[in-house]
């Protein structure tokens, strides 16, 4: 009779996550894993290819947890980029790992649905890939220099996201396939009553 299984890749994946957010990528070994899930090294060998692997799966699991976080708020592309700053802070060595060995397709396609879904509500269906790059990078970039510390000038980072995300919405607006906006929205033109 095989011996009942002491872990699972689940099991498995959650240490490498915490074991991540301790002490780095560096901190994340097979043996670390193990000890963390009550087996032995060689044990994880049956579930988990290498460490590559494993990092790979850590990368994967983060990008869900991202997803989880950000179809979690209130929809809107603001609350979107708010949502993923939270992430951000709250997982800083998850949130590097998703950029320094990149994320499965499928992984990435999952986490972007909502971000695709708020832009495509704003810009239509034609730019909505186009502007939920436009917020991701941005706020990435906030972000990735945030956490490491190169905001150095002084002031209020907090406010400097605020103030950089009210003007990125301000320029966020429904556009026609010309890149103009909306006849409703040019100047000297009016609405029609309701009803015409």
């Amino acid at each position: 009779m095989p011996t009942p299984d002491r872990t699972s890749l689940p099991a498995i994946v959650e240490a490498g996550c915490d074991l991540l957010e301790l002490g780095g990528p560096s901190r994340v070994t097979m043996q670390a894993v193990a000890e963390r899930v009550g087996v032995r090294a060689p044990s994880l060998y049956k579930r988990v290819r290498d460490r590559d692997a494993l990092l790979q799966l850590v990368a994967d699991a983060t990008v869900d947890a991202l997803r989880a976080r950000v179809a979690a708020s209130d929809g809107s592309l603001p609350g979107l980029a708010r949502a993923y700053r939270a992430f951000a802070h709250a997982r800083p060595e998850g949130f590097r790992l998703m950029y320094a060995i990149g994320t499965s397709t499928e992984a990435l396609e999952r986490a972007s649905v909502p971000v695709l879904r708020a832009a495509r509500e704003l810009v239509g269906a034609d730019r909505a890939l186009d502007e939920a790059r436009l917020v991701t990078a941005w706020v990435t970039g906030f972000v990735s220099m945030e956490l490491a510390g190169a905001f150095r000038l002084g002031g209020d980072v907090d406010a400097a996201f605020d103030y950089g995300l009210a003007r990125l919405s301000a320029g966020i607006a429904p556009h026609d396939v010309d890149g103009q906006p909306p006849a409703s929205s040019r100047p000297g033109h009016t609405l029609p009553a309701h009803g015409s």
